[in-house]
């Protein structure tokens, strides 16, 4: 079963809400589980926060926290989905921000690095990732271990095995 299927199935049987907030994938996680028959009873809606302003305006990420740990970082991950969940009033909330290439690399991050978060409340979970590949397929990564994580956070938060 594809993840996105798992997510809402799981979301939708224990009735818990999710939003997203994407960079890197622009919209491909919210894509993902809007395709999914159903999801408009826990899927709230998401954002695409592509620019640092966007970041900062819509979701709330402090300027100086991207100023001080880089858009591509744990802390930004963290405070993404923190400002989604609050800003959207879900149960969950499933953030992405990464360097999907080909060019914006770093030796401290190089093209591939990417950061998830999921917040929920009373805790919020970030995890990194170095894929490798095309600008398409660390997109597609990304959006895989996002929808992963939403299912591993479900899971952990209802018990369910």
């Amino acid at each position: 079963m594809r993840p996105e299927k798992k997510v809402v199935r799981m979301l939708a049987k224990h009735s818990l809400s999710l939003g997203t907030a994407e960079s890197c994938t622009g919209g491909l996680v919210a894509g993902c589980i809007t395709r999914v028959p159903g999801a408009s009873e826990c899927f709230e809606g998401g954002f695409i926060t592509y620019s640092n302003t966007a970041k900062d305006r819509l979701i709330g990420v402090p300027r100086e926290l991207i100023e001080k740990y880089g858009a591509v970082s744990a802390e930004t991950a963290r405070a993404m989905a923190e400002g989604a969940r609050e800003r959207l009033g879900t149960d969950m909330a499933v953030a992405v921000t990464g360097i999907a290439g080909p060019t914006g690399g770093t030796a401290d991050k190089p093209v591939g690095t990417v950061y998830i978060a999921v917040a929920r409340k009373g805790a919020t979970g970030v995890r990194k990732f170095q894929f490798t590949g095309t600008r398409h397929a660390i997109r597609r990564q990304t959006t895989e271990e996002a929808l992963q994580f939403v299912f591993d956070e479900i899971r952990a938060l209802t018990g369910e095995v």
